[in-house]
């Protein structure tokens, strides 16, 4: 027995030993040709690689005064700026450039067309716009609107360019991964990741409260803006845009849905066609939801409709109160403002409202506002009736000008009353639309009709006045 257990023991001994000469053999050979390899081409290193060339730098170049022509305090109109050019030469009328950066995307490589945001190409002189390839091109201005901070550019190209269709935004997911590409600080293409913290988000800036946004987790610096969001697949899902200054650690994005009519219009019209249901409304007061026993307490009072348009063709009537526009509550006439920005001329939306102890639901078929309708909206919005400036009246009121719109007519008690604007008067500019006629002045009043306030030029004789007025 002793015998049979020493050999047992040497056999094992030496069984140990062949495996541990085996496991030394293993170590000696190359790691890699065991180590599984991974697949480094992930979904967000192809959309990069396939999209990437889509994507543009944006360069505009500007001249500024560096230092204030002292007549502007005055509200002084280039027009009447051009006599005082020989006497204030000091300094005031030497300009600089300056470049502003920002990115943008090509969403049309057959036509050369470009979404980028309004505010990269404000007060833009000449735009260039920079492709991967470092090919460069000299960009026009389609269309631009700033209450959606989105613009359309155009470039000529010999060839297609590279560009990446318009995808959905109404089905994104939160805590989905999204990829935004710009060119932050003037680092071409940066690339960075993320995920959808949240959507419908409203951002407050210094001018005015936009609404829908997307909101990511990933910072979106002044080079991002204009740039694409991407999801996870490759589609273009929003438009990045910087326009929130305190953000930290987070970014915002606007819906491609949202963008989508935008750019129809723009590139169609040069501009937003607002579309028009031809009713008004006003906020509600305490009194008001008691009276109307309004559960939620929110909503708007229809304060009137206009007969035969749209909202009167559906059946609503005066003191309605609208408590969503198809999924949107309504708890403001700033937010009934908001959400009518989005709707498009021809599109149908559900208004959900409530009359006495009923709750109904009116489908609207919105339409674009009836030009012979200006006149009178420019009497309710300001009080103003005007006519085209002729030689009888440009003699009778010594205006020095020959284009604008006479004011032939003032309610009184109106803001323009009150700070002592008459008859006579001459209205050149409203905000930045020149104002040749009444033509002009007709599509000014459209066009602004939803703003909190207006810019008007007016001139008097030879001098001329900017004038704020609430709207």
């Amino acid at each position: 027995m002793p015998e049979k257990s020493a050999a047992s023991n040497k056999k094992i001994l030496i069984f140990n030993r062949l495996c541990l000469v085996g496991l030394l053999c293993c170590l000696l050979v190359p790691l890699p040709a065991f180590a599984e390899k991974y697949n480094r081409e992930t979904a967000v290193v192809k959309t990069v690689k396939r999209v990437g060339p889509a994507v543009v730098n944006i360069s505009s170049e500007y001249e500024a005064r560096p230092q204030q022509n002292p007549f502007n305090s005055f509200g002084m109109d280039p027009f009447f700026e051009r006599f005082f050019k020989d006497f204030f030469d000091h300094g005031y009328n030497r300009q600089q450039k300056r470049t502003s950066l920002g990115s943008g995307v090509i969403i049309d490589g057959e036509r050369g067309f470009i979404l980028t945001n309004a505010h990269v190409i404000t007060r833009a002189g000449t735009i260039t716009v920079t492709l991967k390839d470092e090919r460069e091109f000299q960009a026009q201005i389609v269309g631009a609107d700033p209450d959606s901070d989105l613009a359309v550019l155009k470039i000529e190209s010999p060839g297609s360019l590279p560009d990446i269709q318009m995808s959905r935004s109404d089905d994104l997911l939160i805590g989905e991964t999204v990829i935004a590409i710009g060119n932050p600080f003037g680092f071409s293409h940066t690339v960075s990741t993320g995920v959808i913290s949240a959507v419908n988000r409203s951002v407050r800036t210094e001018a005015r409260t936009f609404h829908d946004f997307i909101q990511i987790d990933a910072p979106i610096n002044p080079g991002n803006s204009g740039g694409p969001l991407l999801n996870i697949n490759g589609d273009l899902i929003g438009i990045n845009t910087a326009i929130y200054a305190n953000a930290r650690g987070i970014g915002f994005a606007i819906p491609i849905n949202k963008a989508r009519r935008i750019v129809f219009d723009l590139i169609a019209y040069g501009e937003v066609i607002q579309a028009w249901i031809g009713l008004l409304v006003q906020d509600l007061n305490r009194e008001l939801v008691e009276y109307y026993k309004i559960p939620t307490g929110k909503g708007v009072i229809v304060e009137s409709v206009t007969r035969k348009g749209p909202a009167d063709r559906a059946g609503i009537k005066s003191g309605d109160i609208i408590m969503k526009i198809n999924t949107r509550p309504v708890p403001s006439n700033s937010a009934f403002q908001d959400i009518m920005r989005g709707v498009a001329a021809g599109q149908t939306i559900e208004i959900h409202l409530k009359r006495r102890d009923k709750f109904i639901t009116a489908r609207v078929n919105a339409a674009v506002f009836p030009p012979e309708q200006a006149l009178a909206l420019a009497e309710r919005l300001l009080g103003v009736a005007v006519a085209d400036l002729d030689r009888k009246a440009r003699h009778k009121y010594r205006i020095a000008a020959d284009t604008g719109v006479l004011i032939t007519d003032l309610r009184a008690g109106t803001y323009l009353d009150r700070i002592g604007v008459g008859s006579g008067d001459v209205i050149r500019r409203i905000d930045d639309y020149t104002i040749n006629n009444v033509e002009d002045f007709k599509a000014a009043i459209v066009k602004f009709r939803r703003k909190k306030s207006i810019v008007l030029l007016l001139q008097r004789g030879h001098r001329g006045y900017y004038i704020t007025v609430k709207l």
